[in-house]
């Protein structure tokens, strides 16, 4: 195995043996095949596109298949075995559907006629042959480039699922997706053009952003400022973790009156801020951090837990018989719950002591999504002016274990006090419980939901620049961005789109990118990585 798409990847090289994050060879093989099928299918579905073929079927399967190899999604091999099989079935058909309109189909590319092995170990056998990334390219700028776009697609397709299973979807997505796969199989591509698909690929993510954005706020109304109790009160309990806010709203009905309180986990926090599953008077509040101290915090919860998405890393044993996973997610030996039904984790949490004891460990606050933030826009608009508020600080991304990620815990506590922080994602819970007090009753840390509502942060960034009549690189506003996987590279894709500079990226960076593409990177957009120490950086931005 070979794979390096993760910021805590071995020795800041890439994988080898075995994940960081607990995949193993046979899994890592498996996933390589998959987009490797992927490829093929995309071939033959992007020439579809240029004869009016549109199938929403492959395009759904599409989006989940290509959201299934990204990190700490799913670990079960057999799972694969299906997806893959189903890649080609729907590579074939298409093809037929394009022979049938005079199309292409004649692509000297072998993804697009491989014959998948009949068993699991054959098929791992094949993905290992792929040779996946190295492949990719000769050149290894060109490589480094397709394995940046394809890393960014894993993220497009991760809130593209999470959009369509709430009834969003936009054609145009599923055709860049099927483009850009295309591309990866393409010789001869320049370090122009690889930029340029790219940058296609922020600009496509900023529109799923938005799809699902829609989605949320449409089915559960926008944010409002909320403040979720920390600790526990004495009841029955039920642990969820994970993006998926339909999932969540599920076990909410199915859970009513019947002595459970819900806690969210992770990235399920701001979904407190949201009217229609706020209604729920057994949505109780929050516990534990972020996917780093899972194995500390799970095995201490009194009840059963559900995982509806990446963010966490493959169970121990010691709590995986109450581990139970929904959606994408999956891993051997762990109960996966294919139609919604959440009655074996009711049950087990009404076998399990629960909580038996009330206990106060405080409050956060969530809900300031763009609706909540530009509602008093004229508020902070003021105090701007006042020079009550001196600058704003984007700290947010994705979280991970390896040492270092302290400097966005300590850079937030040396944030002067006439400076706002506003955050998102689980990179927040790194300092998510500081209490930083206000400013004119605006909160200095502000909690604008989940790693797809960047969007929000992108919008409440536009809202501000045109309020001052100047672009978003003139705000007093600098982006520090930890990063963990692949939606976080399809963010940074966005934010470079939209030509946002200066932003500050940690604690490492990305081992896919060559010095060259750095280069590019850091003469086009000042990308940088954040300093050894938070004063540094503070004293550069402020002066």
């Amino acid at each position: 195995m070979f794979c390096n798409q993760c910021e805590q990847t071995a020795k800041g090289t890439g994988c080898t043996k075995i994940g960081v994050c607990g995949k193993n060879e046979k899994v890592a093989d498996l996933q390589d095949l998959l987009i490797y099928a992927m490829e093929g299918l995309a071939l033959y579905a992007h020439e579809g596109r240029q004869h009016g073929i549109v199938d929403e079927a492959t395009d759904r399967f599409t989006m989940e298949a290509v959201f299934s190899t990204l990190t700490n999604v799913d670990f079960d091999p057999e799972r694969f075995v299906v997806l893959i099989k189903r890649a080609v079935e729907l590579r074939d058909a298409m093809k037929e559907k394009v022979a049938a309109a005079d199309g292409k189909t004649d692509f000297d590319v072998d993804a697009a006629t491989f014959a998948p092995a009949d068993n699991l170990e054959d098929l791992a056998a094949q993905g290992l042959e792929t040779h996946l990334i190295p492949t990719l390219d000769d050149d290894e700028n060109i490589r480094s480039l397709k394995q940046t776009l394809l890393y960014g697609l894993k993220g497009i397709a991760a809130y593209a699922d999470h959009a369509w299973i709430l009834g969003k979807h936009d054609d145009g997505v599923a055709a860049f997706v099927y483009e850009a796969l295309a591309a990866l199989t393409a010789k001869g591509l320049s370090v122009d053009d690889c930029v340029g698909i790219a940058l296609k690929a922020g600009e496509i993510n900023l529109r799923t952003m938005q799809l699902l954005d829609e989605a949320n706020t449409g089915a559960y109304g926008h944010p409002l400022p909320t403040t979720v109790p920390l600790g526990h009160r004495k009841n029955k309990a039920i642990l969820i973790t994970g993006h998926d806010l339909r999932d969540l709203e599920l076990l909410l009905e199915q859970t009513r009156d019947k002595g459970i309180d819900i806690y969210t986990h992770g990235e399920m926090l701001p979904c407190h801020g949201y009217p229609e599953l706020k209604k729920y008077d057994h949505f109780y509040g929050h516990f534990g951090t972020a996917w780093q101290n899972q194995h500390k915090e799970f095995p201490n919860f009194p009840g059963p837990v559900l995982f509806t998405t990446n963010c966490i890393q493959k169970p121990k044993d010691s709590y995986k018989d109450r581990v139970f996973t929904t959606g994408l997610v999956g891993w051997p030996d762990c109960t996966h719950l294919v139609e919604k039904d959440f009655s074996v984790v009711i049950d087990k949490a009404l076998e399990m002591e629960g909580f038996t004891d009330d206990v106060d460990n405080g409050s956060v606050m969530v809900g300031f999504g763009h609706n909540a933030v530009l509602g008093v826009a004229d508020k902070i608009i003021e105090a701007v002016k006042n020079k009550d508020i001196r600058h704003f600080f984007l700290v947010g991304g994705c979280d991970g274990a390896k040492p270092g990620r302290d400097y966005f815990t300590k850079f937030v506590e040396q944030v002067p006090q006439d400076c706002v922080v506003l955050t998102l994602a689980c990179g927040k819970f790194r300092f998510f419980d500081k209490q930083l007090g206000d400013i004119g009753g605006i909160p200095r840390l502000l909690d604008v939901g989940q790693c797809n509502d960047a969007y929000s942060a992108i919008q409440i960034a536009v809202a501000l620049a045109k309020a001052f009549d100047c672009g978003v690189n003139d705000l007093p506003l600098s982006m520090i961005i930890s990063w963990y996987e692949q939606k976080a590279v399809a963010i940074l894709l966005t934010l470079l789109f939209l030509g946002i500079k200066d932003i500050r990226l940690g604690p490492s960076l990305p081992a896919f990118i060559t010095p060259a593409v750095l280069d590019v990177l850091v003469q086009n957009f000042d990308l940088k990585p954040i300093a050894a120490t938070p004063e540094e950086d503070l004293k550069a931005i402020l002066g």
